[in-house]
């Protein structure tokens, strides 16, 4: 076997691993590069031809796992795309949501152009369009349960395990049998947080030879979820008698849904004011919370039973769900007793933008921070106490009070991790991926004392397994 890494290097986005055994090449995730134009140019150099690849295997539908599908598509990936049962439909929206990004950023070039006539021609040209994304998804062959067991031929073997990320994430096991010699590699995807709402807690992916492991929080201990609710009511709480307004920066997939989770529970055991006004300001997880509602059975057992009982995890008499803009914009008359759920989770675009610049002067009003925040984003400018923040050119003083609850991530801790490798047995090397090198560092302090041999990959590092 041959592993390439080609994203998510010693950074958290642009995941990507080539795996080639017996004749057939397998992609494991073909994800977005973030974090400003830098990255984003990385987008455009695929570093294999896509036309040779058999498979890609989507462990799930978050961007940095699914965003450049569409793109290897449209220069001729030919190939399937096998996921687990959820994924495909979370996978369309948030690629039809990039596909949307990239054409409007292209249009803009293009009105600039005939102002400026400066703009370079693959300025002009969007990566992907809502036509390659169709044309992407009808690659999506092979939809699984976990601990499905198909043969993809040439002695190799794929299983999808549950990584207790969002709603059908998984862990992908392959076992391949090369020379009459049997070798599994798991890539562990993102793996989740415990005991959180909706989805289940991560399964163990059991003993494999070699593991290609995220460390997005490999050097941090988060706050218990349990904790992170009652700092959640309490800040509620508290900017509600100050006579100000709530904003919480979401991801439209899983964190949004959580939130109002979390929000319907408080107000129905008397935690939260019933009279406040819940906002999700957000069509991406308007759309979201549609479409995971088609999967109850992809929740954990206590979601389930609130199901079974009539009640919607997600839907309560206090919410509203704008989604024209119209909408949006009326939002900003209310002063006082609104807690608003809007894109994008890092703050850097979306209409959470506007309800910042409306609200982060205003002492009376707090934003709570419950995502994983990039350098350089809006939300780890607020973290980091840099005033002013400068919002479409325009510079805000933040006066109003920031609430940082690491409890929310979708991601595992340390603790997470280590348990989850653990389930590994003792692998002959574990790559680490998906995390800063700091991350990284300190998690491979963590298996090495275990006796464990870690190796922290380049992009483009191959390795002979």
């Amino acid at each position: 076997m041959k592993l390439s890494v080609y994203g998510a290097a010693r950074e958290v986005t642009g995941s990507c691993y080539l795996l080639e055994a017996n004749k057939k090449k397998t992609l494991i995730d073909l994800g977005m590069f973030q974090g400003g134009i830098k990255e984003e140019l990385k987008n455009k150099d695929l570093p294999f031809d896509p036309k040779d690849i058999d498979y890609i295997v989507l462990t799930h539908a978050h961007l940095d796992h699914c965003g450049r599908i569409p793109y290897a598509v449209k220069k001729g990936f030919r190939g399937e795309v096998i996921s687990t049962k959820p994924t495909p439909r979370i996978s369309e929206l948030i690629m039809n949501d990039s596909a949307k990004s990239f054409e409007r950023k292209a249009e803009e070039a293009a009105y600039l152009n005939k102002i400026k006539k400066s703009i370079k021609n693959s300025d002009l040209t969007p990566l992907y369009t809502k036509q390659d994304v169709a044309q992407a998804l009808s690659h999506f062959s092979q939809s699984l349960n976990y601990n499905e067991v198909i043969d993809l031929g040439n002695d190799i073997i794929l299983e999808f395990i549950n990584a207790g990320h969002i709603v059908g994430a998984a862990s992908a096991k392959l076992t391949v049998v090369e020379n009459g010699v049997e070798k599994s590699i798991v890539f562990s995807g993102d793996i989740g947080n415990k005991n959180k709402p909706i989805v289940p807690n991560p399964s163990s992916p059991g003993r494999a030879n070699y593991v290609v492991k995220e460390t997005t929080y490999g050097g941090s201990i988060h706050m218990p979820i349990e904790l992170a609710v009652k700092e959640l009511y309490k800040t509620i709480n508290e900017t509600v008698n100050n006579n100000g307004n709530v904003i919480i920066p979401t991801f439209a997939v899983e964190r949004a849904q959580e939130i109002l989770y979390f929000l319907r529970e408080g107000i129905e055991n008397g935690e939260l004011p019933g009279d406040i006004k819940v906002f999700l300001d957000s069509p991406m997880a308007i759309d979201a919370t549609k479409i995971m509602s088609e999967f109850p059975d992809w929740f954990n057992d206590d979601t389930k039973q609130l199901i079974a009982k009539g009640v919607d995890p997600f839907i309560f008499s206090n919410l509203e769900m704008t989604k024209s803009v119209a909408a949006s914009i009326a939002i900003n008359d209310i002063k006082r007793g609104a807690v608003i759920l809007a894109g994008s989770g890092m703050g850097d675009g979306g209409r959470v933008q506007h309800h910042l610049k409306h609200n982060l002067w205003r002492p009376e009003c707090s934003v709570i921070l419950i995502s994983f925040a990039s350098e350089g984003s809006m939300s780890r400018k607020l973290m980091d106490g840099v005033s002013p923040i400068y919002i479409q050119g325009h510079p805000i003083d933040v006066r109003a009070k920031i609430v940082k609850l690491s409890g929310f991530s979708a991601h595992a801790d340390t603790n997470g991790l280590n348990t989850w490798h653990r389930g590994t047995g003792k692998p002959d090397t574990t790559f680490l991926t998906h995390g800063s090198e700091p991350n990284m560092n300190s998690f491979a302090e963590i298996l090495r004392a275990r006796g464990c041999h870690v190796e922290i990959p380049k992009t483009n590092d191959a390795y002979i397994l």
